[in-house]
């Protein structure tokens, strides 16, 4: 169930995308703190719902997180700016699982399995070929070292959470916590960016969307898979991110990605799966007569 759970939320990730290119024309680096700041309000709406653990709140691992989220955000943009969507996207989204896990390893002692590896090797090979399918991809070095940046800063937050998990706090105080700090970070582009997109209609009811669905929703269903699973495997599962946006793309935005993009997404689908379905248990041997 837990890994449904991490799989629905990155299905809800890749909504991101198609509701900005239906939605006004903004800067994403303001989409992305409003994006953020929504998220964060919400949360804390639903987090007094839930009651508290008796654990204190470890103020440094709390610090860190928002900062993570911030960083996550600002350098994904960044990056995408210097090299390109493609580019950015596919070292972002690629480095984040084999970081997570590495880094889950060498601090909190996470497992790190011979199926995480082959499933992650498949996946992030799928993301390779779905986003540079197009050919259109350009490698500049700042833009690519921002992206891992963002990579490093995704796996950061997701470890960060798993250890505030294991303390016994909520998902869902958890997240408010991360994403309502990170907003405050943000706060600064916000003020200094232009945010006149969002007091038009079509500007309000995106801010809205990408606050309350690809944000709250699915950073809560994200925590509660989390709360089970290794960080490694869960930044792992949510590579359906891409394979979703490049789904909507083709349903709502009319793109035609070509061959080499369709079998990414289906090396992305087997990563997944070979990540997702249950393990198949040896049979017992019979003990001889």
């Amino acid at each position: 169930m837990a890994r449904v759970l991490v799989l629905l939320s990155a299905v809800l990730f890749g909504t991101t995308g198609t509701a900005q290119a239906l939605g006004p024309d903004a800067a994403p680096v303001t989409v992305g703190a409003a994006r953020i700041a929504i998220g964060g309000a919400l949360l804390l709406l639903v987090a007094r719902a839930v009651p508290a653990a008796a654990a204190p709140w470890p103020r440094r691992e709390l610090a860190l997180v928002a900062g993570a989220v911030a960083v996550y955000q600002l350098a994904f943009f960044a990056a995408v700016d210097r090299t390109g969507v493609a580019v950015g996207t596919v070292v972002a989204l690629g480095s984040a699982p084999a970081i997570a896990g590495l880094a889950g390893r060498l601090a909190d002692g996470e497992p790190l399995t011979g199926r995480w590896a082959a499933a992650t090797a498949l996946a992030c090979s799928g993301v390779l070929l779905l986003v540079l399918g197009g050919g259109s991809a350009s490698a500049d070095p700042l833009g690519i070292i921002l992206a891992v940046v963002s990579g490093s800063g995704y796996a950061t937050y997701t470890i960060l959470a798993k250890r505030m998990l294991r303390r016994g706090h909520a998902p869902e105080r958890v997240m408010a916590a991360a994403f309502s700090l990170g907003a405050v970070l943000l706060l600064p582009v916000l003020l200094l960016g232009d945010t006149a997109w969002v007091a038009t209609p079509d500007g309000l009811a995106m801010a809205l969307f990408l606050g309350a669905v690809p944000t709250a929703l699915a950073y809560v269903l994200f925590a509660r898979g989390l709360r089970e699973l290794t960080p490694g495997e869960t930044a792992t599962l949510t590579l359906a991110e891409p394979l979703t946006a490049t789904g909507l793309g083709v349903l709502a935005l009319g793109e035609r990605p070509g061959a080499v993009a369709a079998l990414g997404a289906t090396l992305v689908l087997a990563g997944l799966l070979a990540l997702a379905l249950p393990a198949r248990r040896p049979a017992p041997r019979l003990a001889p007569a």
